[in-house]
This record gives structure tokens, C-alpha cells and sequence, in this order.
């Protein structure tokens, strides 16, 4: 007999000490995708970028192995569908992208900052769970599946590369997104590590590190905590997540879960989850580590302007993650590393968004001349 509350724990522990690893990498190697598309912007810097990319291709890499050797299901991931809403993606990944920036980082980098004692992402974070919230189930959840999610492709073989390459090619779709995954993430891999001086420790535990993280998390939601037949409902079962599918890592939705989970503690319906935990463990890690190497510091808004571009920030960031279901990291690190198409095109809009607001941001504070 299989011990459900035991299996469900282990799920638990595992993300949270997953995901404190993270903030302690995010924290000590300034791992951001916001800070890497401000380099590119304003510095033509793309080292940053490079460790998002040699992220992804590891998360690519380890989750084509996951599949390849049956260890999980890839039509069982939150990822896995036969509609690509792709006007949800572009909407939602634009609002998040130009969200971010206003509000100073994606959801990952709140979380971190919030760990270093930065009050101003607290104060996003708050905003963004109740956004996301009601996008959830409230108001603006109509909105979106009104006039959103209704627009959409159907693809019967999945919304996913290996499709794409079964409609030209022939043969198993799920075989060969393991072939694209393998194919994709080297393709990646060489392009991070194509300058010799990008290869650092930092880079390289930033990268491969944020990577990692990922696939332990798709093996621990898809294979640890799968229960084949559950002794009550005599269904399969993924433990401990939001979904009831495969998870990975993502912080806007389990901001607004680990809100209402608060707010409702008392009502047992009320529990934790695997997205609950890892934003919790991404602040503890970086805390943690914020703490050991002395820049743990209160930082707070500096005038009223500043205070409204964040509620604005964590707005946009709130609705638009879960429009485009999902962040720099869900959509991003996690979707890719699935090959999900509503990832690359949430990803594509969410970096458009963002580029826009940098633009902006940049036009704002240049000297004006006559």
C-alpha cells in the first residue's frame, strides 16, 4: 500500500529545498531575465543572457532524457495540450514583459529580492498574487476565457515541436520532441558557451545550476509523486500539485495560491503545494544567502511615482502571467524546456514587452536637448 500523505511530504520537501537552492544561485550569481535583457538594451551586454539560455538548455536536455527513458509522461505536464492559444500567450507575454520591468524583475527575481529584505518587492508580490488571483477565478478570469482563450489552434497531436516535425516529417510526435529537445537544447548549449569568456564558475553554476534545478523538479512532480492508482479514487494521480499535472518551476499563479492559502489557513481544503513551496524556497534561499555574504539590506520605495510604477508592475504581472499561463521561468525555463509553442510564443511576447518598456524606461531619463 502506497502511504499518500508520506509520498506527499517527500513532493513538498523536495521543491522547497529545490527551489532554495535556486535563490541561493539566483542571489549569489545574479541570475535575472530582466537584468539580461537590460544589458543587452543598455549595455549591448549579453553575458546574462547567456546563462537564461544555457538554463534552458540544460532544463531542454534533462527533460528529453526524462522522456526518453520513461521516467515521466510529457503528455501528462501542465504544458501538454492539443489547443495552442496563441493569443492568450502574446497578450498575456506582452503585459508580463512590460509589467516586469515597471516592477523591477519577473517573479523569480521578486522573490529573491524580497529574500534580501527589498520591501518594495514584497508590496509586487501582494499585488501581483491578487492580480493573478483574480485572473484565476474573478474578474479578470471572464475577461480571459471570454474573449481570450477562445481564440486557439487545435493540433490534435500536441501543442508541442514534436508535432510540428510529425506534420512535415511522419512518425511519433512524442518521439521526436525527445529527437527536438536533444537537438534544440545542444543547439543552445553551443550557442552559451560559443565565448570562450563567458565561461566563468559564475556562469556556468548560474546556467547549468537554474537548469538543473528544473529537471529535478519535473522528475520529482512527474515520477516521485506519481501514484498510479490512487487507494480512493482508483485514478492516477500527480501529488501535491495545483494543476494534478506534471509541474515544474513557476511563481505567478502559486503567488495568488500561496495567498489564499494563507488567507484561508484555517479551512483544511486549504493546502500546501508544490508551487506554495518553491516561492517559498526561493525567498529562504536567498535570504539565506543574502544574509552569509552581508548584503541583506530593508530597501523601500523612494517616492510616490516609484510606488505606483511597481503597482502597476505587479498588475500587469499578475494578469498577464496567468493569461499567458505562466512566467520567465513557467513559460520560459519550463515551458521551453517541454517545447511547448504557447512557451516560445509567450516567451517571444513577454521579451517584446519588455524590450518596449526598457525603450521607454531609457527615453525617459536621457537629457533633453533643444
Amino acid at each position: 500500500m502506497i502511504d499518500i500523505q508520506t509520498t506527499t511530504h517527500e513532493v513538498l520537501w523536495a521543491f522547497f529545498l529545490v527551489s532554495l537552492v535556486l535563490g541561493v544561485i539566483s542571489q549569489r550569481t545574479h541570475f535575472c531575465t530582466l537584468g539580461a535583457l537590460s544589458d543587452i538594451v543598455h549595455m549591448e551586454d549579453w553575458t546574462r543572457a547567456r546563462q537564461w539560455i544555457l538554463a534552458t538548455a540544460t532544463a531542454m536536455l534533462g527533460f528529453a532524457y526524462l522522456c526518453d527513458i520513461s521516467a515521466i509522461n510529457p503528455a501528462k505536464t501542465l504544458y501538454a495540450s492539443n489547443r495552442l492559444m496563441w493569443l492568450s500567450a502574446i497578450v498575456g507575454g506582452l503585459m508580463f514583459g512590460y509589467g516586469m520591468v515597471n516592477a523591477s524583475g519577473c517573479g523569480n527575481k521578486t522573490l529573491v529580492r524580497i529574500g534580501g529584505g527589498n520591501l518594495k518587492s514584497l508590496v509586487v508580490f501582494i499585488v501581483m498574487g491578487i492580480s493573478a488571483f483574480a485572473t484565476l477565478k474573478g474578474l479578470t478570469a471572464v475577461i480571459r476565457a471570454k474573449y481570450l482563450d477562445v481564440v486557439a489552434l487545435d493540433i490534435p497531436s500536441g501543442s508541442h515541436v514534436g508535432s510540428l516535425l510529425s506534420s512535415v516529417m511522419g512518425g511519433d510526435a512524442q518521439q521526436l520532441a525527445v529527437f527536438a529537445g536533444y537537438a534544440i537544447g545542444g543547439l543552445f548549449f553551443v550557442i552559451a558557451l560559443s565565448r570562450k569568456d563567458f565561461i566563468t564558475i559564475e556562469n556556468i553554476v548560474a546556467g547549468i545550476g537554474v537548469g538543473v534545478t528544473v529537471i529535478l523538479l519535473w522528475w520529482v512532480s512527474g515520477h516521485l509523486g506519481f501514484i498510479e492508482e490512487h487507494p480512493e479514487t482508483l485514478e492516477s494521480v500527480y501529488l501535491a500539485t495545483n494543476s494534478g499535472r506534471i509541474e515544474a518551476l513557476t511563481f505567478v499563479a502559486p503567488a495568488a495560491y500561496l495567498l489564499d492559502w494563507l488567507l484561508f489557513f484555517s479551512d483544511t481544503s486549504k493546502v500546501l503545494t508544490a508551487g506554495i513551496v518553491s516561492a517559498l524556497g526561493v525567498i529562504a534561499g536567498a535570504c539565506v544567502s543574502a544574509i552569509l555574504n552581508q548584503s541583506f539590506r530593508w530597501e523601500g520605495f523612494a517616492d510616490v511615482p516609484d510606488l505606483a510604477r511597481h503597482l502597476i508592475g505587479g498588475v500587469l504581472m499578475g494578469v498577464g502571467g496567468v493569461t499567458a499561463m505562466g512566467c520567465t521561468f513557467g513559460q520560459g525555463v519550463s515551458g521551453l524546456s517541454a517545447l511547448s509553442l504557447m512557451s516560445f510564443v509567450a516567451v517571444l511576447s513577454i521579451v517584446v514587452g519588455a524590450f518596449c518598456a526598457l525603450k521607454l524606461q531609457a527615453a525617459s531619463i536621457e537629457p533633453c536637448t533643444t
